[in-house]
């Protein structure tokens, strides 16, 4: 296939991706067929493609066109223009290309224990490089720490000459910090100050995203249109998922290490993820192919007051994002991202559908959104326009300032349809929070967890075993029953 027909096959595809009716899953076909043997002269074409087959992966029309965007992914590292534009692909975390990111440092421990071989440090980077000089001294044994100051050292051959052979530098870096007297808390701090940049070398069995998947259960086969329209949260929270399931060993194992890898090739982390317990670990199959992946922390890591809960959000086994919980009571902190692939899909009705799951498994019906992810300080946010999407689905500020600016751009898309707010006004709404209560007769709030007497403080015995138990569902189960305690945290 020429070029100029290769391109034109794409775009065609792209087209009708998400389109879903008679006749499409066979157009589908048939172009899926000739880009399998297709070679793009531009890195932008290859990830076209790659996103193309994992979104028909997530929503296949038929059996037929699942399995075909599958196999093309198993093979996707190996296509020849994959390879020849691995570099410029470097970051995507498309099977066959590495993935530069400065990790944290639990997770680059993690990666080390389980892809030896795999993790380097990233030379270009002169301040980590900086940085990691200050510190060898701090993590050599005698007699190195003098003879490093006696050195001088401005490169990073010192650590070479240490490390043993077949370790790689991200390695015995990594294992020094590891091995340092204290706790994993003064170790991840000490860590995370030297901010270091790594590379994730692609290799056999290395993260990436373009076959990781978690298949369990039916296949649901996308027939109708995407359902695109905004949900009404009450009506939505009304209709319960279809059951929850709770997983163990291996397959709590195999969900925690989905989600680890997911955020990994998306140069993403989240301590939720990183600090998952695999003894609280459960799947919300809300039907249509759509399961919240859920986990809760291990004991060390849990917030005095706030029960925390991350989950991997699947279809038909496809990572299409992720969310976080923060429970207290009948108040729920939602956290809430859509992989960039999957925008502009399903993703009002599957915010939706996480307030139904909240509802139904926590037991909250008050909800919010907090500055970050409306956009104060996450840019991300603000392109994507989060807090009018959130606002759109009945969420509302407290803040005075927020309801004034509120107001006036609601007065400016009143005059002008086709109006949208500017960035930095975008910024000046994200200060504050958002809020929306499923009894429209309440006003929904945060919840009081500060200025407490010392009695107050003190938590009720059995609330505490449950805080440090198996998992924080026992603890939000009996919070919610203890009126006094709610009452105190308004919540």
């Amino acid at each position: 296939m020429g070029i100029r027909k290769a391109a034109s096959t794409l775009t065609s595809l792209e087209r009708i991706a998400r389109r879903y009716g008679r006749g499409l899953a066979a157009r589908k076909l048939l172009l899926l067929a000739a880009l399998d043997t297709a070679r793009f002269v531009t890195a932008g074409q290859v990830r076209r493609l790659h996103e193309l087959l994992c979104f028909l992966d997530a929503y296949p029309d038929d059996r037929m066109v699942r399995g075909r965007a599958r196999r093309m992914l198993r093979g996707f590292a190996r296509r020849p223009d994959l390879r020849r534009h691995r570099d410029a692909l470097a970051g995507s975390g498309i099977a066959g290309t590495d993935t530069p990111y400065r990790f944290f440092w639990p997770t680059a421990y993690w990666i080390t224990q389980q892809w030896p071989g795999a993790l380097w440090l990233d030379r270009k980077d002169k301040e980590a490089t900086r940085e990691i000089i200050a510190a060898l001294p701090q993590l050599v044994g005698p007699p190195q720490p003098a003879r490093l100051k006696r050195r001088k050292v401005t490169n990073l051959t010192a650590l070479d000459t240490l490390r043993p052979r077949g370790v790689t530098d991200a390695e015995f870096l990594v294992g020094l910090i590891a091995g340092m007297p204290g706790d994993e808390f003064s170790r991840e701090a000490f860590g995370d100050r030297l901010d270091l940049s790594y590379v994730l070398r692609a290799g056999r069995g290395t993260p990436e995203r373009t076959t990781a998947r978690f298949d369990r259960g039916a296949v649901h086969f996308q027939t109708t249109e995407l359902q695109t329209a905004r949900p009404d949260l009450r009506v939505a929270a009304r209709h319960a998922p279809l059951h929850v399931h709770a997983l163990r060993g291996r397959e709590a194992e195999s969900v925690i290490r989905l989600a680890r890898v997911s955020m990994i090739t998306r140069e993403r982390d989240l301590a939720a993820f990183q600090f998952a317990s695999p003894h609280d670990v459960f799947l919300v199959d809300d039907g249509q192919g759509l399961v919240f992946a859920m986990m809760g922390m291990t004991p060390s890591r849990r917030a005095l007051l706030p029960a925390t809960y991350a989950a991997l959000t699947l279809k038909n086994g496809v990572p299409i994002g992720y969310v976080q919980v923060d429970l207290l009571g009948r108040h729920a902190a939602l956290h809430f991202n859509t992989f960039e692939t999957f925008r502009g899909a399903e993703a009002a009705r599957v915010f939706g559908r996480l307030v139904a799951m909240v509802r139904r498994v926590f037991g909250c019906d008050e909800f919010s959104i907090e500055p970050y992810q409306l956009g104060a300080g996450n840019e991300e946010g603000i392109a994507s326009g989060a807090w009018w999407f959130y606002h759109r689905l009945g969420f509302r500020p407290r803040s005075a300032d927020a309801r004034r600016i509120e107001a006036r751009e609601l007065a400016r898309r009143r005059e002008k349809s086709s109006y949208r707010s500017l960035p930095r006004t975008l910024r000046q709404l994200a200060r504050s929070h958002l809020f929306f209560a499923l009894d429209p007769a309440r006003r929904a709030r945060l919840p009081r967890t500060d200025r407490w007497s010392a009695g107050e403080r003190k938590l009720p015995l059995r609330l505490a075993h449950a805080k440090a138990g198996r998992s924080e569902r026992d603890f939000q189960r009996l919070l919610l029953r203890d009126k006094h305690l709610r009452a105190l945290l308004d919540c």
